[in-house]
């Protein structure tokens, strides 16, 4: 079991919505101990594996995005870095995709909800299967790792920020290691939103997003001065996709954002022509396993976006 070599155990229940640096912490740790955290999939649990496309019609937004904590690390000032090592996740077998209307990048293209349940092998031997013969290559991370802002009051869980939050990093993965500025005595850091699988960019605003408990270690860098998050990753980030090589589609122009939507709207296309999939379907699976890269930035005035689509999810 992943808390095992844990310490502490801090349960679902004791978890929150936002950031607000006044949340009263229910455990406080030392540097250097771990802590099994059992997280809540992104709707709180409204969405089961019995979930159907009509229950994101009745989702409460309120709840939204729940992440577990917050921790007390004992000693963490404003200007330390807190640094988290990731060391293991325990997958619950099941996930969903959902494509929720107004939000996505493509969310003007794709104004309709659909909603996908996935099950997986809960070792992730397997890859999940997905419509007409995908089959998607596991790798679970946590997708909202943060502390507590210095600016007092509530503030929304959904956008990331220099003290970390909804990041969305797929490489985030066991081994791992997060250095995230602290702008609070404490700390207070939580956790939820952990995904079996993402593609870089999550561009139909969900990944697999499936509850699991995980395993964090902590550790304090005095007097760091970080601005921004740092990673540390341990080893190759794409081994488990680059097995066939890749389907890219570009996006050029004047506007990365701009770019960005048009590669990913080639790649829905040539998902739909050449492979048989409803356009919804194939965004749903980029969101979950193709990749967003900036291939030029300098050459102005137009810039290239490139969207990698691996071919293995589709061999």
């Amino acid at each position: 079991m992943p808390h095992s070599h844990a310490k502490h155990t801090i349960h679902r229940e004791h978890g929150h919505y936002g950031w607000n640096n006044a949340f009263p912490p229910p455990l406080t740790v030392a540097p250097g101990e771990t802590i099994h955290f059992e997280t809540k999939d992104p709707s709180s649990g409204q969405l089961t594996p019995a979930s159907t496309t009509a229950d994101i019609a009745t989702l409460d937004f309120s709840l939204i995005n729940p992440v577990t904590g917050p921790v007390f690390i004992d000693g963490a000032q404003p200007g330390d870095a807190l640094k988290i090592k990731v060391l293991s996740f325990a997958p619950s077998g099941w996930g969903w995709t959902g494509n929720i209307p107004g939000f996505g990048l493509l969310a003007d293209q794709f104004p309709e909800a659909k909603l996908h349940i996935w099950k997986y092998d809960t070792g992730l031997l397997t890859p999940a299967m997905y419509g007409p013969g995908g089959r998607v290559p596991l790798r679970p991370f946590a997708g909202t790792m943060g502390v507590a802002p210095a600016e007092a009051g509530l503030h929304s869980i959904v956008p990331p920020r220099n003290v970390g939050g909804n990041m969305d990093i797929r490489d985030l993965t066991a081994g791992s290691e997060l250095y995230l500025p602290v702008e609070v005595a404490g700390a207070l850091f939580s956790v939820g939103d952990t995904h079996a699988a993402q593609g870089d960019g999550e561009v139909c605003g969900s990944a697999i997003e499936s509850p699991m408990d995980v395993v964090l270690q902590f550790e304090l860098v005095k007097g760091a001065n970080l601005k921004m998050p740092r990673y540390v990753t341990p080893g190759s980030v794409t081994d488990h996709f680059d097995k066939k090589g890749y389907e890219v589609t570009t996006g050029i122009g004047p506007d990365l954002m701009t770019g960005a939507r048009i590669a990913v709207a080639e790649m829905v296309e040539l998902l739909c022509k050449r492979f048989g999939y409803s356009a919804i379907d194939a965004y749903m699976l980029c969101s979950v396993c193709a990749d967003l890269r900036i291939s030029s930035i300098v050459d102005r005035p137009n810039w290239v976006v490139s969207f990698y689509f691996p071919r293995v999810v589709l061999e």
